[in-house]
C-alpha cells in the first residue's frame, strides 16, 4: 500500500461499502439522543455504569481515550467504577460498533469515538493520538484480500517524534 499526500480520501479509491459502520456512531456529537438510547440501538443494555461512562466518552464530540484515561476521568467525576469495569465497558462499546480500538505502538490501546475510516498521527514521545486533518492522505493500490478473506478495515497510523534541539545559528 502506497500512502501519498493529497486531497483525495480512501473512499475515492476503495469501495466505501467495505468500511460501513453502524449508524449509531455519531449521534451524540451532533446533539442527538441520550446515551441510553444510543446504547439500546447498539444492542447494549443501558446499565447505570455504561450510561455514566458513555456520557463521559461521547458528551464532547470525537476523542481518543485509553482505559486509564477514562478511569481517571470517572474517578474525578465521582463515578465509582473499577478499572476492570472501564476495560470491559470499552470492549463492549467497541464490539457494538460505538468505538474503534487503535493500537499505535503495540503496548496500549486507544479507543476512538469517531468510528469512520480516518488516519491518525501518533506522537511517539508523548503517547498522544491525533486525527490527521481531512483530505491530508490518500490510499492507493490497496491489495486484494487473500482468497477466502475480505477486507475488514484499513488503519493508517503515522508515527511522529519531536526533532532534536538544534544549536542556534549565530
Amino acid at each position: 500500500m502506497d500512502i501519498l499526500s493529497g486531497a483525495c480520501c480512501a473512499d475515492d479509491l476503495v469501495d466505501p461499502a467495505l468500511f460501513e459502520q453502524p449508524a449509531v456512531a455519531h449521534e451524540m456529537a451532533d446533539g442527538g439522543s441520550s446515551c441510553g438510547e444510543r446504547l439500546r440501538r447498539a444492542g447494549l443494555r443501558p446499565t447505570r455504569q455504561r450510561v455514566m461512562l458513555g456520557d463521559l466518552l461521547f458528551a464532547d464530540g470525537d476523542r481518543h481515550v485509553t482505559a486509564e484515561m477514562l478511569f481517571l476521568e470517572a474517578r474525578d467525576a465521582g463515578i465509582a467504577v473499577s478499572q476492570a469495569t472501564v476495560y470491559n465497558t470499552l470492549n463492549q462499546f467497541t464490539e457494538a460498533g460505538l468505538l474503534r480500538r487503535i493500537g499505535p505502538d503495540g503496548s496500549r490501546s486507544f479507543f476512538d469515538t469517531n468510528t469512520t475510516v480516518h488516519p491518525h498521527f501518533y506522537l511517539d514521545d508523548e503517547g498522544i493520538l491525533i486525527d490527521v486533518p481531512e483530505g491530508g492522505i490518500a490510499l492507493e493500490n490497496v491489495p486484494e484480500a487473500l482468497p477466502g478473506h475480505e477486507l475488514a478495515r484499513v488503519d493508517v497510523i503515522i508515527h511522529l517524534r519531536r526533532k532534536p534541539n538544534l544549536p542556534a545559528e549565530t
